[in-house]
């Protein structure tokens, strides 16, 4: 199903069993490669787990509420799950809540996370609700859950290019697996699909690499 941060009821279930929580970040609709590849690891999840259901979030048709003056007002007052400006990140930490794995498709904006992607993080990451300060550090308040994080870039940033150029920089994949971290979702597995932009012959190969990676890490039944 399609989701829109609207109020919407509490979906049922909890972590285990639940429905596959889709997350889709490209502008490039269905001829995005980070799509089409997530598309393969949602389908491989759900074969595995053939009654799980899935929730799909296209940041892009839907983007996010962004953080603005309530929200923050919101979240730093006495806890509160109910307030207004809290409606819009109670649904979608609900359905994060609800999600027995998550698949997240995006590519790589200037060596970091498209807008819509950081925009649903701060409004699933929120202190009292997904994790706690303690003398310790931030704690996470979620049930960890498996992520699998499909990421596509023009360029290389997990080795140098075919023909030497130096990586570039990764803020995406450190960044994600922090702030997922934070909240209790610590086990994430990355597919990069590098160089997707210099034609259909790279494209083929990131696919045939990153398709070695998910045989290896989710067989075909």
């Amino acid at each position: 199903m399609s989701a829109r941060p609207d109020p919407a009821p509490h979906l049922p279930g909890g972590s285990a069993g639940g429905p596959i929580l889709q997350l889709t970040a490209s502008p490039r609709g269905t001829e995005s490669v980070s799509r089409r590849f997530g598309d393969l690891v949602l389908a491989r999840l759900l074969a595995r787990s053939p009654g799980a259901g899935t929730i799909t979030r296209d940041l892009v048709a839907a983007p996010p509420p962004l953080v603005d003056d309530a929200f923050a007002g919101a979240i730093i007052g006495p806890p509160d799950p109910d307030h207004p400006a809290l409606a819009g990140s109670e649904v979608l930490i609900r359905e994060l809540e609800s999600a027995s794995a998550v698949v997240i498709a995006t590519p790589m904006h200037n060596y970091g996370v498209p807008a819509v992607l950081k925009a649903w993080v701060d409004q699933i990451v929120r202190i009292h609700r997904t994790f706690a300060s303690t003398p310790a550090g931030k704690q996470g308040l979620l049930a960890d859950r498996p992520v699998y994080l499909v990421v596509a870039s023009g360029g290389w940033f997990t080795q140098p290019s075919p023909i030497g150029t130096p990586p570039q920089p990764d803020f995406l994949t450190p960044y994600l697996r922090a702030v997922l971290g934070t909240i209790g979702l610590r086990t994430l597995h990355v597919f990069a699909l590098e160089g997707v932009t210099r034609g259909a012959e790279a494209r083929a190969m990131a696919f045939d690499a990153a398709t070695i990676r998910l045989d290896s890490l989710l067989p075909q039944p």
